[in-house]
């Protein structure tokens, strides 16, 4: 009697590490991806545009704010800063808009931290709406208005452009103030606040009026106070 042979199955092949199958290349990005960061070059080199065209008009005026010192400063070329803003009114008129809606955005984003309503909220309001005006931004705004009296281009955009700040700051005004303008007399009242404020940003210009302006500021918010309290 003889014993069966038993067969031995022998062991699957195994592929060596070295032979694996590479991975498959990562596909390509769509233009969008591409394009993102672009896209953020150019809004960081138009905001340093903006921020330095509103630092050499303060410092140097309207006759020594060429777009090629605007563009030094920046840290661009001038070819860059045409390419943002083809005309130089169109760069001036841009930053004086946007360090000002920047400006009001960063008072409104602090709103909260004004006193409760009463003399002491209002005498703050006043004197944040003060410093709105006695700062470099009004300087280089006010370059803008004197050069705009003799520059017929430039006056249209400057009074566009006058007109639509005054109306945000008004509004800002009011609401800080929680003023109501429906009661006689309280509209014109906030926009002699605001006309106030713009005189003492003028007599800032030359000499440092800090120490006479702080008694107008406490003087002038009791006045409105005052009278805010009547018409309610």
């Amino acid at each position: 009697m003889t014993t069966p042979s038993t067969a031995t199955t022998p062991p699957a092949a195994t592929t060596p590490p070295s032979a694996a199958a590479p991975a498959a290349p990562p596909a390509p990005a769509g233009p969008g991806a591409a394009r993102a960061p672009q896209q953020d070059r150019s809004r960081a080199t138009r905001r340093r545009l903006l921020e330095a065209a509103v630092e050499c008009l303060a410092e140097l005026g309207w006759n020594g704010s060429t777009v090629s010192v605007v563009a030094e400063r920046a840290g661009v070329s001038r070819g860059a800063a045409q390419h943002h803003f083809p005309t130089r009114e169109d760069l001036f008129t841009a930053a004086v808009e946007h360090v000002t809606a920047e400006r009001l955005a960063a008072v409104r984003a602090h709103a909260d931290e004004l006193p409760a309503p009463g003399p002491r909220r209002t005498e703050a309001v006043v004197d944040m709406i003060v410093r709105l005006y006695t700062g470099p931004l009004f300087r280089a705004a006010l370059h803008l208005w004197v050069a705009a009296a003799t520059e017929e281009p430039l006056r249209e955009r400057i009074v566009a452009l006058e007109n639509h700040v005054g109306r945000e700051s008004h509004r800002a005004a009011v609401d800080f103030l929680g003023a109501d303008e429906s009661s006689p007399g309280v509209r014109e009242t906030v926009q002699a606040t605001m006309d106030m404020a713009r005189g003492l940003g003028l007599a800032n210009l030359l000499t440092d009026d800090s120490a006479r302006r702080t008694g107008v500021v406490r003087q002038w918010a009791r006045m409105l106070d005052a009278a805010l309290g009547a018409a309610g």
